[in-house]
Formats: structure tokens, C-alpha cells, sequence
């Protein structure tokens, strides 16, 4: 189903004097209206404030005409081959893995002209198909041997001018299978092979359209002249008859692709396959592709893939030279239709207009972006429809691929994310669940909690994003007296962790109000900065896991997977880690001890009450869905206060797989229920500065409660005013 009006824009965020582009669909017909808005708070729940936008003036404010601009999904790799004549008789040799088998021809690798004339090699769940195509004649072998999914096979593929020879080798025993054989087909009459056309791997491309996706893995495709015997052996450039080998092993961390013949003819990969996968000559003996590039020449192609949604560009935000810092929107309007399009401004580089700064945690929000969590249902689109809340959900529409969460239609695990794309979820407004006990928000719109209630006291704050701090580091961080994190700043480089540690170390004021925070490693290139990547490796709650020697990013080369099994818990940076999670519900802390001593007694200046947070529109409590606590061994410090401890949790909770031995025994010795738990953490640094830890998701979504005179308001209070001061 297509969404019938949105948009999407070039990049998250921005500084005055800088741009974003905005890039609208439309299949309405006729004009639609847009403006600016600031975005204060993004929760339809009406027992809250309500969604709350404060119109702007703006440079690019009017009406514009309404076109749809479609999205194109599916990866390959396109070589302009204009400079190879592979002459009247050639023989093509590739290795395929297939990991999605059907009755439609699958393309692994094609030449073919704007008219469809050419050469194309398939395969289908019957076997690998080779055609040729021109002149008014098309000639096609098929070879009887019905392939094993996720078994590689080497295909063979000749074509003399009239004659078509086909081989299909399977490279491991299969018992009980015959997935090997041959077949030949002739043409009535000689066809010539335009030449000059691109040559694409992973999918046919005529006319400019990419269509029979392959989904699976590709190896060392390469051209010969004349007919070739199959099983050649292995490629070799100083082979005199090679014209091309585009070797996958090579730029594994880029989107190109290289020849290791002596044509030179490299080509781009579009729409972002998956590489640094395990090859055909894998062997079990390296991990790391750096190590071993050979046993990863393959791409693993996928018919869902997206890089770049490609639209252009409908109109341009130029950002005025004194434009406040914050959370934004580009609202458009059509009759019966509104989307807002969320940015931030950040403050010029080197300034700061304030000593609080948010860091908005886009890295997680792009993670994340149009996650399919197959619960769209009556109850769940009753709730949207009585709160007015955003339409779409991604179970709805696939048209902009899908999250980190998902799967490919393969069964593979989505890696790599674009932020150039429209993204569902990332809207004020957005449902991620039908929450019964308060409003089931997530990420964005949940953050927005938080950005309210900072405006309702009066709390002058800067927003800054994930890209902005994995590009400049620690000195984007060193004017503000507090750094405040959203509620789930799940996903880190090691560059905006590093930035991060280094100013809680040199002085800074952490206040962390999340859950699952600083828990899984992403990768990304600054050349490519649209993309993050996650490898979800041994270990952790993960939605698919990553094949076995596949734990090292494609973009850094680096080990990916948890921060804790890459050396750095969370609890060594905020104090607490991933301890429990369960559905979207949320319970309350009880106050311990520790929090009566007189050195952070003022934390609970005027908060009343042993128990605190049993409320809010997170879940109906303060302390909910997935829970962080404090652990000595993991690296919470020992001067840190164990404030609070929520207790009270639903029977679904569960503890987290890094903490358990077996079904009975833990890391730590506790009982795996008395780790469900999240608990408020204080500490402070040698250089002055402290850390505030509330170890919840759902946190923040009870500050705004009873007019935002409640305990959660208050104690936040207490530690943002004097942190700041």
C-alpha cells in the first residue's frame, strides 16, 4: 500500500546558515500547503498535553504542486562497460549463493540494452537460466537441477553466437540432492550481443529500471573471450583470455566495486548490499575479513535493499542566522492530509546558547527507522483513530524497506540503515504500541517528553544530534555544563562514545534518562554519512543474529556487536547497563537508604514519598520496559550512590542473555528475577563533574503528570538546576 503524502529530507540537522532539502510525494493530485513549525511536544495522548507544534515563520512557506515520486527498492552492482566488446563468443563465470528460491528468474548477473537486448543468468527454483536476447530472437538454457538455498554454487555460462552452454556445479555435497547438471540451447540464427551496455550484478537493469532482484550472495563475477570449459579453477588476472573479474574482496568498506582484470572497468554498488560476508571460501579459520579479504568476496544482495529513495528535491529550509536551537518540523498539508517532517537546529559551531545541551539520539532513531513490529492491529489502529495520531505504520506499507529489526525477505538480518528515505516512525504523534496504561510511545515522539517539560520550567537547553557529535567530538560537548540524553540513546560509534567519556571525565554533568542506553556498537563513514551499520553479534537481546563469522562492520573493519563485549559496559560510562526488559509497562523506584545521606540528599528536595513514579504516559510508570542497573564488576563506580530500585514488575519481564549461565545461575550469582530491576545512580567525577543515571525508558514520560508538580518533575529539577548552575 503506498503512503499517499509524505516526505522525507536530506539530512537530521542543522546549523544556522546552513540548508535541508526537502523531498515530497504526493498522489494526491493538486497543490498542498507547507510551513514551519517548532515542535514542543509529540504525545496525542489526550490525559497529556497533546501533540503541541508553534508555528513559524519561514523562508520556504507557501503552496507547491503535488507529484508522486516513487521509491525503488533492491540492491546490485553497475558497471559502465562501454570499452568491453566481449566479441561474438564469450563465457561468463560466477559463484551464487541463493538465499531466496523462486519460480521467477532471479538475476545474478545481466548485460542487457534500453530495449532488453543481451545476456542475462538467473537463477529459479528449477536451476539457473541463461538468455540471450536481439535481433527479434531470444534463446534460453535452463538447467534441470533444482538449487539448496544457502548452498554456493559455481555458474558456467557460454554463448559461442548461436549457442548457449549452461553449468551449474554445486561447491559442497549436498545428500540426497542433485543440484549439479548442464544444458545447452541453440538459436535459430546467429545474435549479436549489443555492446556498450551496462553490466549489473544482482539484478536486470533496462531502460534504467532494476528489476528480478537476486537475494542472496554473489562471488567473483568474471568475463572471458570465447567458450569455456566449466570448473576453470580459481581467477586469475594473468590469465590471457580474462576480460574482466570484478573481485568483491577488494573495497569491502565501500560501495565500489573493482576489476582485477585488465579492462579497469569498476563500477558502484546501488541501494547499499550487504559485504563483508562469508564467501565461498570461508573456512572458519579468520573472523575478522581484514584478515582474510578472499574468504569475503561476496556481496550479499538483497530485493528490499535501500540506499537512497532518490527523489528530488521539492524546496529548500535555509536556516536563519539567529534561529533558535531545537526540535523542528517542515509541515505540509494537503486536504485530508498533514505530515510533519521532523529536524534540529543546532547552535553554530564553537557556541553554545545555553548551558544544558540535548543530545538527540538519531543514530538509534535511524536504527530503528519504519520498524515492522507486526502489531498493527484493530486495537492498535482503534487508538490511533481516537487520538488523531499518525496514520501510517510500517506492518502497512513497505515501501521505504525496513529497520535493523527486520528481517530481508531472505531471512536475513537488516545491517545497514539510510536516513535518506521517508522514515514512519520518525513523526511526532507516531504509536509504537497500543500502550493500555499510557501512550506506547517510542524514540522521537517519546523524546519530546522531555524537550515539554524542559520549556514548562523554563530550562534553557541547545540541541545537538549524534552526527554532529561523531563528527566533532569532544569539543562540540566542552561549552555546556550538562549533557542530557533522551530515553533510549541505544546505539553508539566509538567516536560519540568516546566524546562522551571524555567529558564526564574532564568535568561534564551526564544526566542519562533512558533505558538500554550505550548497549550496541554501529559503525559508520563519514564519507557515507547517511548510513549506519550494526552487526548483532554473540550475545545481548537481539531482533536476528549475525552469521557466524560476520561480526566485523563492513563500514570500520571493526568488531561490532555489544559495547560490553567490546570492552566498555554502559555502567563504566552512566553507572548502570541493560539489566530486564519486558512489554511496554511500566512500574515505579522505592527509594533506598543511600538516598538519605546528606551528600545527595538535595536530589530529593521536596519529593515526597518512599515510592516514586508510579504514573506517567510511558507504560503508567516511571521505571518500565527495559531497565538498567548499577554492577561494581561492570565498571559503576564505587563513590556512585544506588539511589532508588524499582520493584513491582509485570510476570513477562525477563532478564537480559548476557547476564545468564544457564536458566538458573547469572554472572553476578543473583537470582536471574532480582535482575530485573532498574535503578537511579548518582556519582561524581575527580575533575567536578557527576553523572545521574535513571536506568528507564519510560522516565520520562511521567514529567509532565498532575500539571508537572510531581516526584519524577522534581527530582529532575533538583539535579538539571544545579547541575547547570
Amino acid at each position: 500500500m503506498t503512503v499517499p503524502f509524505i516526505g522525507y529530507v536530506d539530512r537530521f540537522s542543522a546549523r544556522p546558515g546552513g540548508r535541508i532539502e526537502v523531498k515530497v510525494s504526493s498522489a494526491l493530485g493538486g497543490t498542498y500547503e507547507a510551513d514551519l513549525v517548532r515542535v514542543r511536544h509529540g504525545d496525542p495522548n489526550p490525559d497529556g498535553p497533546g501533540i503541541r507544534y508553534i508555528p513559524l515563520p519561514s523562508n520556504f512557506a507557501g503552496t507547491y504542486p503535488g507529484r508522486y515520486q516513487p521509491t525503488h527498492l533492491g540492491s546490485h552492482a553497475r558497471i559502465a562497460a562501454a570499452g568491453l566488446d566481449t566479441g561474438p563468443a564469450f563465457t561468463l563465470v560466477v559463484r551464487a549463493q541463493p538465499w531466496l528460491l523462486s519460480a521467477e528468474p532471479r538475476t545474478v548477473a545481466a548485460r542487457l540494452d534500453d530495449a532488453g537486448n543481451g545476456w542475462s543468468l538467473a537463477i529459479t527454483d528449477r536451476g539457473a537460466r541463461f538468455t540471450v536476447r536481439g535481433g527479434g530472437q531470444e534463446v534460453s538454457a535452463e538447467v534441470d537441477a533444482p538449487p539448496v538455498a544457502r548452498r554456493w554454487y559455481e555458474l558456467t555460462a557460454s554463448f559461442d553466437g548461436t549457442t548457449i552452454t549452461l553449468d551449474q556445479k554445486a561447491l559442497a555435497v549436498t545428500w540426497g540432492a542433485r543440484d549439479s547438471g548442464a544444458a545447452t540451447a541453440a538459436a535459430a540464427a546467429a545474435i549479436a550481443c549489443p555492446p556498450g551496455a551496462d553490466i549489473t550484478v544482482g539484478a536486470a537493469v533496462s531502460g534504467g529500471l532494476a528489476s528480478a532482484h537476486f537475494d542472496g550472495r554473489i562471488e567473483d563475477p568474471r568475463l572471458y573471450r570465447g567458450v569455456r570449459a566449466p570448473g576453470g579453477g580459481a581467477p586469475d588476472a594473468a590469465d590471457p583470455d580474462l576480460l574482466a573479474w570484478w573481485d568483491f574482496s577488494r573495497g569491502i568498506d565501500t560501495q565500489a566495486v573493482e576489476d582485477a582484470g585488465p579492462a579497469g572497468l569498476g563500477g558502484v554498488l546501488v541501494n547499499l548490499p550487504t559485504r563483508a560476508v562469508c564467501g565461498s571460501l570461508w573456512t572458519g579459520a579468520e573472523h575478522a575479513w581484514r584478515h582474510a579479504p578472499r574468504h569475503y568476496a561476496a556481496i550479499h544482495f538483497h530485493s528490499d535493499d535501500l540506499g537512497d529513495a532518490g527523489w528530488q528535491t521539492d524546496f529548500v529550509v535555509d536556516i536563519p542566522a539567529d534561529m533558535k536551537s531545537g526540535a523542528y518540523g517542515v509541515r505540509l498539508k494537503a486536504p485530508g492530509y498533514e505530515d510533519v517532517i521532523p529536524f534540529y537546529v543546532v547552535p553554530p559551531r564553537g557556541t553554545n546558547s545555553a548551558p544544558v545541551v540535548f543530545l538527540a539520539s538519531t543514530f538509534t532513531f535511524q536504527v530503528y527507522a519504519n520498524y515492522n513490529r507486526f502489531n498493527c492491529d484493530d486495537g492498535y489502529k482503534a487508538r490511533r483513530a481516537a487520538w488523531n495520531a499518525y496514520p501510517y505504520h510500517p506492518d502497512e506499507h513497505h515501501d521505504f524497506s525496513h529497520s535493523t529489526y527486520n528481517f530481508h525477505p531472505d531471512g536475513s538480518g537488516i545491517a545497514l540503515s539510510s536516513r535518506l528515505r521517508p522514515i514512519i516512525n520518525f513523526r511526532a504523534g507516531y504509536l509504537s504500541y497500543e500502550d493500555l496504561r499510557g501512550s506506547g510511545l517510542r524514540h522521537y515522539p517519546s523524546d519530546t517528553h522531555l524537550l515539554d517539560w524542559l520549556e514548562e520550567k523554563g530550562i534553557a537547553y541547545d540541541v545537538i544530534t549524534d552526527e554532529e557529535l561523531d563528527e566533532e567530538g569532544l569539543d562540540l560537548l566542552r561549552p555546556y555544563k550538562v549533557l542530557v540524553t533522551g530515553t533510549h540513546p541505544e546505539y553508539h560509534t566509538p567516536r560519540t562514545l568516546d566524546a562522551i567519556q571524555d567529558y564526564v571525565g574532564d568535568g561534564g554533568r551526564l544526566v542519562y534518562l533512558g533505558g538500554n542506553g550505550f548497549y550496541w556498537k554501529v559503525a559508520r563513514r563519514l564519507d557515507l554519512p547517511h548510513v549506519v551499520e550494526i552487526r548483532r553479534g554473540e550475545g545481548g537481546i537481539r531482533a536476528w543474529a549475525a552469521e557466524s563469522g560476520e561480526y566485523y562492520n563492513q563500514l570500520d573493519g571493526t568488531y561490532g556487536g555489544l559495547w560490553r563485549r567490546n570492552g566498555r559496559p554502559p555502567q563504566k560510562l552512566a553507572g548502570v547497563g541493560f539489566s530486564g526488559q519486558g512489554k511496554f509497562e511500566g512500574s515505579y523506584y522505592r527509594r533506598l537508604p543511600a538516598s538519605y545521606d546528606p551528600a545527595v540528599a538535595w536530589i530529593f528536595d521536596g519529593v515526597e514519598g518512599e515510592t516514586i513514579g508510579d504514573f506517567g504516559l510511558s507504560g503508567g510508570g516511571a521505571a518500565g520496559f527495559e531497565l538498567d542497573r548499577a554492577d561494581p564488576i561492570l565498571g559503576t563506580p564505587p563513590n556512585a550512590y544506588v539511589l532508588a530500585r524499582s520493584e513491582g514488575h509485570q510476570d513477562h519481564f525477563v532478564t537480559v542473555p548476557e547476564e545468564l549461565l544457564t536458566h538458573l545461575t547469572t554472572v553476578t550469582g543473583e537470582a536471574p528475577a532480582d535482575l530485573i530491576r532498574a535503578e537511579l545512580v548518582y556519582f561524581e567525577t575527580v575533575k567536578g563533574g557527576a553523572v545521574f543515571s535513571t536506568g528507564s525508558i519510560t522516565f520520562c514520560g511521567s514529567l509532565s503528570h498532575a500539571g508537572y508538580d510531581n516526584q519524577v518533575s522534581r527530582m529532575l529539577e533538583n539535579v538539571l538546576r544545579r547541575f547547570a548552575a
